[in-house]
Order: C-alpha cells, then sequence, then structure tokens
C-alpha cells in the first residue's frame, strides 16, 4: 500500500473529497515529522509509537572493497507496533 492507496481507502471509509483526504494525511504526516524533529514522541493508541533514537558513530566496512570506513553518528526514527496493531498482524 502506499500514499495514494491510503488516501482512497480514506475517502471510500470518511466520504470525504480526495483532496481533503490528501491534505489530512499530508497534515498528519508533516505533523509527526516535526515533533520526531524536535526529539519528541508520537504515540497513537493502539496503532503504536514513533520515537527519534541516537545512532552512535561506528566503524563499518565497504562490501565491495572490505577497506574500512567511518559511519558518522546520526538520528533515526524507531516504530513500536501497538496492542490492537500486534492484535491485527497476528491473525
Amino acid at each position: 500500500m502506499n500514499k495514494g492507496d491510503l488516501v482512497d481507502a480514506i475517502v471510500k471509509e470518511t466520504k470525504i473529497s480526495k483532496a481533503s483526504a490528501e491534505k489530512a494525511l499530508n497534515t498528519v504526516i508533516d505533523s509527526v515529522g516535526a515533533t520526531l524533529k524536535k526529539g519528541g514522541k508520537v504515540a497513537v493508541v493502539g496503532f503504536g509509537t514513533f520515537s527519534v533514537s541516537r545512532r552512535k558513530a561506528r566503524k563499518g566496512r565497504n562490501p565491495q572493497t572490505g577497506k574500512e570506513i567511518k559511519i558518522p553518528a546520526k538520528n533515526v526514527v524507531k516504530f513500536s507496533a501497538g496492542s490492537k496493531l500486534k492484535a491485527k498482524v497476528a491473525k
């Protein structure tokens, strides 16, 4: 499922216009991104929690040459599935 499919599902379920559904989805995505950028956490009960984790700098290997490289530290997004989502997937 991609973004267009999600918009279509919202339209079908809520009977709102496609433009409104796309705007709503974009607002959700932008809001989650802005909160995570500030270092915050987004929890949607039953669905899951988005958070940011700091990955330390580390050494790695170039798979083509085998040469050791430095991988810089960076922030990564983590998602932890909620109980209702886990239950739906487990069925």
